[in-house]
């Protein structure tokens, strides 16, 4: 891990909080945001790659593999794709995982990131330590259970808008039966809000948007194609599905996505398990089939995760759609 990548983690911030005995649960940190440390950085200022003009973009995909390992692998798109892995570190063998955000601790001292993985029925919650260098192989993680009953969950996401009010985070599951699950962030606990039926054949999915009045998910289908997902946050709305492609997609097991320019595009590293592959793909503002995709080709790097997803801070707000 390069120790650049971390000076975006300085305002990050944890939501994901604790558990009910009628769902699925699970539990987090009180925010840092109150942290002297993190008041003295102006998160409206703190602008990533993909924001700032004249630098480009960034690809950077967490990798957590069966054999328990995790490694990060960052790429820059261009007519040649740059990419940069890390040296794997000790973690979990895990199913599936959600994004890690950047946060860092009371004294300002200590970078850390946090997430949530399943294993098998479980629901975990991890806290990952950067080492003091920030060099290769730096992760240190430790695992809370947090939640069971997640036997039947394939994919899992989350989406955190914390930049203005009202704020919200919200913990997507993907079950086998259909259907998409939505739980609220509430308090010290979570709220659930689904199901969603509908979502029979999907397969990979990912949060594109996150706003005040709604979440959007970048999901795939079992036959290739390739769909946004428009979750308002209002109780009781229904999602919008817009198709983008109609096939094309079906390769791919896992989608990450990072802010992408100043009109709210999105850099996809799409990753097909069996290949151990990874396409990198910059998509306009999702707009359904008028949707532009551009593809950059391979990334030249192994992905050999069991689940492949974003590594990002807390005020990096997501707007792709």
């Amino acid at each position: 891990m390069k120790l650049q990548r971390f000076a975006l983690a300085l305002a990050g911030a944890g939501l994901l909080a604790a558990s009910v005995s009628s769902v699925p649960a699970f539990a987090g940190k009180p925010d840092p945001k109150a942290h002297t440390f993190v008041k003295n950085v102006q998160p409206n200022k703190i602008k990533t790659k993909a924001a700032d003009a004249g630098e480009p973009c960034l690809s950077a995909v967490m990798v957590p593999t069966a054999a328990g390992t995790v490694q990060e692998i960052d790429s820059v798109p261009g007519r040649h794709i740059e990419s940069y892995s890390d040296t794997p570190s000790k973690f979990v063998g895990t199913r599936a995982d959600t994004t890690w955000y950047g946060a860092v601790n009371a004294s300002g001292t200590q970078v850390y990131f946090y997430g949530l993985l399943l294993q098998g029925a479980n629901l975990y919650r991890h806290t990952s330590l950067v080492r003091d260098n920030g060099d290769a192989g730096a992760w240190s993680s430790t695992f809370k259970k947090v939640g069971t009953g997640w036997t039947s969950f394939k994919s899992i996401a989350t989406s955190n808008y914390s930049v203005a009010g009202p704020t919200h985070a919200y913990l997507y599951g993907l079950n086998t039966n259909g259907s998409l699950y939505r739980y609220q962030i509430v308090g010290a606990g979570f709220r659930a809000l689904g199901p969603l039926p509908g979502f029979k054949g999907f397969k990979a999915m990912t949060v594109i948007s996150e706003t005040a009045t709604y979440d959007t998910l970048l999901m795939t289908t079992n036959a290739g194609a390739l769909w946004s997902v428009h979750i308002p946050v209002a109780a009781g709305a229904k999602p919008v599905l817009k198709l983008i492609r109609s096939s094309g997609w079906a390769d791919y097991e896992s989608l990450v996505v990072q802010g992408c320019g100043t009109r709210g595009g999105s850099l996809i590293a799409a990753i097909d398990n069996n290949t151990q592959s990874g396409t990198l793909y910059a998509m306009s503002k999702a707009n359904g089939a008028g949707t532009a995709i551009t593809s950059y080709g391979k990334i030249p790097a192994v992905f050999n995760g069991v689940d492949h997803v974003s590594i990002t801070t807390h005020y990096d707000q997501l707007v792709g759609e």
